[in-house]
């Protein structure tokens, strides 16, 4: 596995100069990677800058960079947002995790009508935190220099809200469009609303739709509510041209 460490203080570098990192990041780098002086690693901001080198020292919670390379990454000209329903169990962090390491941009929790899994009172907070923890490491194991945004829990006037300046695509097994031929829209963010694990309810439907959502399909089988959002991510990934 490559080595890539997300650092979000760190700002811009010049080849030669030394990047430090300390803290639990570096700890683990040093205690659970094993990374030792001489390995070659990169480390980035979440914000498009990575810088490459080798490591110069290491131990304990202290690692020391020489740099070697600094890489600006363009933010996407378009962004993809992954607007998934909480379910129970870890589905919906299934879904969050690989969404991100597919290359989704912004993740949000949908408070969807029939979500069995609710956020409320300290549980907001909880889940958002462990959404973000979710979006971070798997951000490093993919090695992706923009980490994901992780949204406010949203309800389904939130969503129709998105739907006034996003093209919002509601993923629904009984639609008529397919994901693969329906239009995007112009450059406007494009939004993927995936239900619970039973489904979209009819009246959200309709809400989204006359907000100006469409309802698309993914092929003839029925997805998870934890691999549906995954896999519409990678059909617009090739249609964008990301892929």
């Amino acid at each position: 596995m490559a080595h890539f460490y997300l650092v979000e203080e760190l700002a811009d570098s010049a080849v030669g100069s030394d990047v430090i990192v300390t803290g639990p990041e570096a700890r683990h780098a040093v205690t659970v990677s094993r990374v030792r002086v001489g390995e070659t690693l990169r480390v980035g901001n979440g914000r498009g800058l990575v810088v490459e080198g080798e490591v110069r020292e290491a131990s304990g919670d202290r690692l020391v960079l020489s740099v070697q390379a600094v890489t600006e990454h363009p933010a996407p000209a378009r962004r993809v947002v992954l607007a998934q329903a909480l379910a129970k169990g870890d589905r919906d962090e299934l879904a969050v995790q690989a969404a991100t390491e597919l290359g989704v941009d912004e993740v949000v929790p949908w408070a969807a009508g029939r979500s069995i899994s609710r956020w409320e009172g300290p549980k907001v907070a909880k889940g958002l935190a462990r959404w973000s923890a979710v979006v971070r490491e798997a951000t490093k194991q993919s090695v992706r220099p923009w980490a994901p945004q992780v949204g406010q829990v949203a309800t389904t006037a939130d969503l129709v809200k998105r739907a006034g300046s996003s093209r919002v695509l509601i993923l629904e097994p009984t639609a008529t469009r397919s994901l693969a031929e329906v239009d995007l829209g112009d450059e406007s963010d494009v939004v993927i609303v995936v239900g619970p694990e039973g489904g979209v309810t009819p009246h959200e439907i309709l809400t989204l739709e006359a907000a100006g959502a469409t309802t698309v399909r993914l092929g003839d089988s029925v997805l998870r509510t934890s691999t549906a959002g995954p896999a519409a991510l990678a059909v617009l990934s090739v249609r964008l041209g990301r892929w």
